[in-house]
């Protein structure tokens, strides 16, 4: 065992003190091959990253809910300038083919969004949480592993992309700087990092208890971070604006009755009407983020450039 995570270190190019967790990796994969797991489970004193019954919650809904729906939109329709054969204002595609394209989804959770980057190249996901894991598996997903954010198991300029959605805002991620550092290591000169985190500290609510939250960020708090990391920013924006009035008076009603701090899930099923009308709000944020930033709203965006 020892001897096979040697080679596979020595395969990739990983650091000693990193450790590499490969769950189902096919032969011949830019990112590794298929040797037997040096780890297979998370430290017992991490706080689980979401509960478990949020879990199952994201595995039912997220193919068809609208907030996963609409921030799916959201998040292609900033990465549509720099595909494959799509580029356009946004400057140059990362490769000229999508089946070069190489893409990491770091804490990919149920899979879902996994799914949509498959589309767009070779696409892997990690998470830290075996239940996660488990349920991506239950879609299908192979290209998976687990393995924490600020320790990614990869060699140096794996990825042409890496995407990163609601993840370095969670309690484990005791220093999110970190995270982004490993990003830029793994991505290749040139290549983009996605992150979408939530916004504005004064928005935390009960859904924030029931995550995990450590902290919401702004986007000159964001901008700063990532530039520190070495990166150069594409895209800063805000997203779900045109909700925004309605989640700021809730959370602030909630805070004002005390009941903030209470665990309870904002993921719930919507009835047809609503999840349809819900949804055509965030496509139409979407198809506008394709040409303007917008200034405030309960999530932000931000598209980087790895230096060259």
């Amino acid at each position: 065992m020892q001897r096979a995570a040697a080679l596979c270190r020595g395969a990739l190019g990983v650091p000693p003190n990193k450790h590499i967790y490969f769950l189902g990796w096919g032969p011949g994969d830019r990112s590794g091959g298929s040797w037997p797991p040096e780890h297979t489970s998370a430290p017992k004193s991490l706080i689980p990253a979401v509960e478990a019954e949020e879990y199952q919650t994201i595995y039912d809904l997220e193919l068809t809910h609208w907030w996963y729906t609409g921030m799916r939109d959201i998040s292609l329709a900033l990465l549509a300038p720099h595909l494959p054969r799509q580029g356009g204002h946004g400057g140059p595609p990362l490769r000229e083919d999508r089946a070069g394209l190489s893409v990491l989804d770091a804490g990919c959770g149920a899979g879902g969004m996994l799914l949509s980057l498959g589309r767009l190249g070779r696409a892997a996901g990690i998470d830290f949480s075996p239940l996660a894991l488990a349920l991506s598996r239950r879609r299908g997903l192979k290209r998976i592993a687990q393995a924490s954010v600020t320790s990614l198991p990869f060699r140096d300029g794996a990825f042409d992309l890496v995407t990163c959605f609601d993840v370095l805002y969670h309690l484990n991620v005791a220093d999110d700087r970190d995270a982004l550092w490993e990003f830029h290591r793994v991505l290749r000169p040139g290549g983009l990092l996605l992150l979408r985190l939530p916004a504005f500290e004064w928005l935390r609510s009960s859904h924030d208890a029931m995550v995990h939250t450590r902290h919401r960020y702004t986007a000159g708090e964001l901008r700063s971070k990532l530039e520190t990391a070495g990166f150069e920013i594409v895209r800063l924006t805000y997203a779900n604006t045109l909700l925004f009035p309605v989640a700021a008076v809730s959370r602030l009603w909630q805070r004002l009755r005390g009941h903030a701090a209470a665990a309870e899930s904002d993921v719930r099923p919507a009835s047809p009407l609503v999840n349809g009308a819900l949804l055509l709000l965030l496509q139409a944020e979407a198809a506008a983020l394709r040409t303007i930033d917008l200034p405030v709203g309960v999530s932000v965006f931000c598209l980087a450039r790895g230096r060259r």
